[in-house]
């Protein structure tokens, strides 16, 4: 009977996700109000752009120039450097120099950094009506900022939420995962989120009214996952947020450059998710459905790498034990789900394609379906990680380092 009841829990668990992540393509309505809003000739906000930046002298000046190429008239920069980074400081005070008026420096002096410590640095020194916040790797488009001045202008929103997209999907065999996953996140499940009234914010292409923003007192320096808890604490207390994607304006990064490094920025995610969970303020939500929506949600991460390691035991039970007919049968329900899930990332990795103009090959599509084990057991051990890390107290910040991998034009290396 426990196999049974376990084996219909994931069943549910997987068809409810499933559910949430096919969000936006419900009908075509829904897809289309999922798209920012043309904006009109006028400018109504001013931003305070923060780019926290450590060790990413690689990147950074290439995102400082995106960002300086940005349509909207009224926006400062604000590239947060480490006192003992010199390397980074460097390329950051050269572009300060080069443009003054737009580009600041503001120095951190903490002796732990991490990147809400970084964030509340800079928060003092905003002068924009709208505090921005994107990483040192990011190709930013240059009309994302009129479009999220119209976005709160038009909604009255507290929270603009942008697209964030991993490009670099034919990197490696998790790469691909990598990016589709932000594909279903920003593209479909983060606006039924908004939707319900709860949502874990992304870490950047995040726009919050100033004032709200230091009403909250900014982002806590304690937690490693300081958008979610940033995204909790802001629904709990009622702000209205907005998410808009558009394959055009998203912002571009690329995924981690190593298994090693994916697995580190996945224990700080699920471990970061964990605290968000027990520090408990999504109980402030008005609502038991919303209630329930971030419970599951800040859970998610350690159900799915549970479910990816119990489909297989269930498989093995079915296969080589002696059990009644009608309990093996019974184990195979995740594993329906886990046929349909495949099915419907196969679609999404078509339409990812088609709307980044990216050709992908029967390659990509079988290194998806075969991957998708491999991947499951990493997330598993991503999730054991976060939890052994937190029960030991170990809460430094793992940093996740870039190569410019997105940089490229990805059309010519698929081709190759």
């Amino acid at each position: 009977m426990f196999v049974v009841a376990i084996s219909v829990a994931l069943f549910w668990m997987a068809a409810f996700t499933l559910w949430w992540q096919m969000h936006a393509w419900r009908t075509p309505e829904t897809l289309a109000a999922t798209s920012f809003d043309r904006p009109d000739s006028e400018v109504g906000l001013s931003f305070s752009l923060l780019l926290p930046a450590r060790h990413e002298q690689a990147v950074l000046e290439h995102t400082i120039e995106r960002l300086l190429e940005s349509t909207h008239s009224r926006y400062e920069i604000i590239v947060i450097i480490g006192h003992d980074d010199p390397g980074t400081g460097a390329v950051a005070e050269r572009a300060a120099l080069r443009d003054p008026l737009r580009v600041r420096v503001v120095i951190d002096t903490h002796e732990k950094k991490n990147k809400p410590k970084a964030l509340n640095t800079a928060l003092p020194y905003c002068r924009g009506d709208v505090v921005g916040v994107f990483d040192a790797e990011d190709q930013v488009h240059p009309e994302l900022l009129s479009h999220v001045d119209h976005a709160f202008t038009s909604t009255g929103a507290d929270v603009v939420q942008g697209g964030v997209q991993l490009i670099n999907f034919h990197s490696s065999w998790y790469s691909l995962r990598n990016c589709l996953e932000y594909f279903f996140w920003f593209r479909s499940r983060l606006h039924l989120h908004a939707e319900k009234g709860f949502i874990p914010l992304g870490g950047n292409t995040v726009f919050v009214r100033t004032d709200v923003l230091r009403a909250v007192d900014g982002w806590d320096p304690h937690c490693l996952a300081e958008d979610c808890d940033l995204g909790v604490r802001l629904s709990s207390s009622g702000k209205k947020v907005v998410v808009a994607y558009d394959s055009d304006m998203v912002t571009r990064e690329e995924t981690p450059d190593s298994l090693l490094s994916l697995m580190k920025q996945r224990t700080r995610w699920n471990q970061g998710f964990l605290q968000v969970y027990r520090k408990k303020d999504w109980r402030r939500l008005p609502t038991r459905r919303q209630r329930l929506l971030a419970r599951y949600t800040l859970m998610t991460p350690f159900l799915q790498a549970f479910s990816g390691i119990i489909i297989p035991v269930n498989v093995a039970i079915a296969l080589f034990l002696d059990v009644p007919v009608g309990v093996a049968i019974m184990t195979f329900l995740p594993l329906i789900t886990a046929m349909v899930t495949f099915v419907f990332e196969i679609v999404g990795l078509h339409d990812f394609g088609k709307q980044y103009g990216l050709r992908v090959r029967f390659v990509h599509y079988l290194k998806l379906v075969l991957g998708g084990p491999f991947y499951q057991v990493l997330l598993a051990g991503a999730a054991m990680r976060a939890v052994w890390r937190e029960q030991r107290g170990q809460g430094e910040w793992e940093l996740t380092s870039h190569v410019g991998a997105h940089l490229t034009d990805t059309r010519e290396d698929v081709r190759r």
